[in-house]
């Protein structure tokens, strides 16, 4: 089981990076670079290629909308050849708040979109001159949209990889099987593996079904908070604004891909509990009633039996990387955590 880690500057971007060397000599993998509405993650990615050597960099994730699809292509080669090969292109569709209120796009089609974005992406990497007739995407452009003058090009650069590794951030069930089908990797947001199969068992099914035999397997991905000890009780607790603010104002009623999924994990009364108090403004009322059930199983938050404990349950559900985001004291203290980790997934 590989091991992961999200970047979380909030100390400072360049000492951050600075210390990505230590958890690189602990064994860390691979480390996920978000893109929200913060600075761009594609700046910081080349600065983290310059200053490690071995560990593998991923967006986490780039949205579809926000940039074209040749953009992402050339993006996601130029990152690949500044890591020598290191690089992961994470993609997602977002939300309708980031991308019509930040971007100012409209929110719309986002599988078919997702999957044409792949599409495009490839046959820039293999060098292909760029013809492509999507529901979304035309290239070159028809005359009757432009001026007519567009051609079919094809990368200038030979890209480091060909086949650059592609993660598609999913939960709902055809975003998923999507992903099973196209990417190299899925990464779901709060992971309750023993509701996994249940929840996702026939999407995964499906897209693995028409996956190509050359794409591999899928490499799972699952998200967690990691702290060991008997101590730690707070730092589980610190997840409930958190998980309040997806379940409860990531979306209007109806509209909250996280809420639907804590109702598909069985959790009814409490997602909507949770989204009326959140929408009201009480955000403290609506994380009180976040169940602690489903903090302790999507986390690695308790004593080293308990951790040992949900990795083997995350290993039976198929999960083969873990994103984690370690909190410790100080910056030995999330050192050591890493090693751990290492040791315990091994």
């Amino acid at each position: 089981m590989r091991i992961g880690m999200a970047l979380n500057y909030s100390g400072g971007f360049k000492e951050t990076v600075a210390e990505l060397a230590d958890y690189e000599k602990a064994g860390l993998d691979i480390v996920f670079v978000a893109e929200a509405y913060s600075f761009d993650a594609v700046s910081q990615m080349g600065y983290i290629a310059a200053r490690t050597e071995r560990l593998q960099i991923a967006s986490g994730i780039l949205p579809i909308y926000s940039r074209t699809p040749a953009l992402l292509a050339m993006t996601a080669a130029g990152l690949d050849y500044v890591s020598d090969g290191r690089f992961v292109l994470g993609l997602g569709a977002s939300g309708p708040q980031v991308i019509e209120g930040f971007h100012g796009v409209p929110y719309t089609a986002p599988l078919a979109r997702t999957r044409e974005v792949i599409e495009i992406c490839r046959k820039v990497w293999r060098r292909e001159r760029l013809t492509y007739e999507g529901k979304h995407y035309t290239l070159p452009l028809p005359p009757d949209q432009g001026t007519g003058l567009g051609k079919p090009l094809k990368l200038i650069n030979h890209p480091v990889r060909a086949d650059i590794p592609i993660v598609v951030a999913a939960i709902g069930p055809k975003n998923v099987e999507l992903a099973a089908e196209l990417a190299q990797g899925w990464e779901p947001i709060f992971y309750l593996p023993e509701k996994a199969p249940d929840v996702w068992g026939a999407s995964l099914a499906a897209g693995r079904a028409r996956r190509a035999e050359g794409l591999g397997e899928l490499d799972v991905i699952a998200q967690a908070t990691l702290a060991i000890g008997d101590d730690v009780e707070a730092i589980l607790e610190a997840g409930r604004p958190i998980a309040a603010l997806y379940i409860g104002g990531m979306g209007a009623k109806g509209k909250n891909f996280y809420n639907d999924l804590a109702r598909r994990y069985g959790y009814d009364k409490a997602a909507e509990c949770i989204q009326n108090l959140y929408l009201e403004g009480r955000k403290d009322e609506a994380a009180a009633v976040v169940p602690r059930d489903l903090l302790e199983k999507t986390s690695l938050v308790g004593s080293e039996g308990f951790v040992r404990d949900r990795i083997a349950a995350l290993k039976d559900s198929g999960v083969t990387t873990l994103n984690v985001a370690p909190i410790a004291r100080d910056h030995a203290g999330r050192v050591r955590l890493i090693e751990r980790i290492k040791e315990l997934a091994a």
